[in-house]
């Protein structure tokens, strides 16, 4: 597929115009990398080198290296800085700010990472009383009706961490975000123990690669 050239979008669309203009969000991850590094280099535009970048980025994610980003034609070492530095300064506000889940789109964002993946996985967020997240904890991998998913592994963190509530998500591979009757049954059997334990469930999230969907939202939890 070919990549349009930055030179040829209208000035209000290219990225660091809408970015001035206070349109950030609505900014895909391409675009997001193109208004990083700035410039392309001669037989390299900026949006090809982004796009590259951003393919690395969806199979590395922040554990991508400087020689791996180097690799890209049209990335030296400046490009490949500004990437890491970028993702460092992120993890640092990140981290010294406290991450907070106020809706399911959060949770969406926050695990794009399993999303995509091939199977299932089912993990948990943890949360102390002010709604902050503590951890995200890896639960099980593989299809839910053949991999059992027990309170004790899922609440384990939760006590140890003395958490005030937890917030369950799991990707489907399929693409489809409809919960089966699986998932409803796993939510509410996960709520009732929470209930026993005072650790609230406050919601469980399916995510795919497109969409996401909230069984809270659905009256299912």
């Amino acid at each position: 597929m070919r990549i349009k050239p930055l030179r040829d979008f209208h000035d209000i669309d290219k990225p660091r115009e809408r970015i001035k203009s206070g349109k950030i969000s609505a900014l895909k991850e391409r675009d997001l990398i193109a208004a990083i590094i700035g410039r392309g280099v001669p037989g390299h535009d900026v949006n090809a080198i982004a796009t590259d970048i951003y393919h690395l980025l969806e199979k590395r994610g922040a554990k991508v290296s400087h020689d791996e980003l180097m690799e890209i034609p049209g990335v030296g070492e400046t490009k490949a800085a500004q990437i890491l530095a970028a993702f460092e300064l992120a993890r640092r506000y990140f981290d010294q700010e406290g991450r907070r889940i106020t809706t399911p789109a959060d949770v969406a964002l926050m695990t794009r990472d399993i999303a995509k993946k091939q199977q299932e996985h089912f993990e948990t967020f943890t949360l102390d009383g002010a709604g902050q997240v503590i951890d995200r904890h890896p639960i099980t991998k593989g299809i839910l009706n053949h991999s059992p998913v027990h309170p004790r592994e899922v609440f384990a963190p939760a006590i140890e961490e003395r958490a005030a509530s937890i917030i369950l998500v799991h990707n489907h591979p399929s693409g489809n975000p409809e919960p089966s009757s699986a998932d409803i049954e796993i939510t509410r059997m996960l709520k009732e123990a929470g209930d026993l334990l005072g650790i609230e469930v406050l919601d469980h999230v399916i995510v795919t690669s497109k969409d996401f969907v909230s069984l809270k939202e659905r009256g299912l939890l």
